[in-house]
């Protein structure tokens, strides 16, 4: 086995939140998993950023990504990911997204992705109400269509 630990990492988070867990030149992948923060009432902002598009992978449980089309967040549209498709969040595209207990999201993104080139419009209830409605729209057409 030493000789296979100089040829492959295999990595795995467990935690909550958000884990940066491979770098690689010019991009990462890490691991977004449930944190308390993420369910709607608890969103404290949409970002974007600036340089890069930002891919996320369903691997488990539900993800709802939020996907506002300007910085003012009155248009907010919810998507419920679906295991194992690629959802590419464009470059400038403002988004957040909620995720159930025993969700698990694949996130692969530019490595210098950083607050410094990631805007943030943060949140309040007004915004939060837009977003419980854009939830239960995305996963009510979501539960249709299966």
């Amino acid at each position: 086995m030493d000789r296979l630990e100089n040829l492959i990492d295999v990595i795995s988070f467990d935690g909550i939140g958000y884990q940066p867990l491979i770098h690689c030149r010019d991009f990462r992948v890490a691991m977004l998993n449930y944190h308390p923060e993420l369910e709607i009432q608890n969103i404290g902002n949409f970002q974007q950023h600036s340089l890069t598009d930002e891919a996320f992978i369903l691997l488990k449980g539900s993800c709802t990504l939020f996907i506002a089309e300007d910085e003012t967040l009155q248009d907010i549209h919810g998507i419920a990911l679906e295991p194992y498709k690629i959802f590419n969040v464009k470059q400038g595209t403002y988004h957040t997204h909620t995720l159930s207990k025993d969700a698990s999201v694949l996130i692969v993104e530019a490595d210098d992705t950083c607050d410094d080139n990631s805007p943030m419009v943060y949140v309040d209830d007004a915004i939060r109400a837009r977003l419980a409605a854009a939830f239960d729209k995305a996963n009510t057409t979501a539960t249709n269509n299966q």
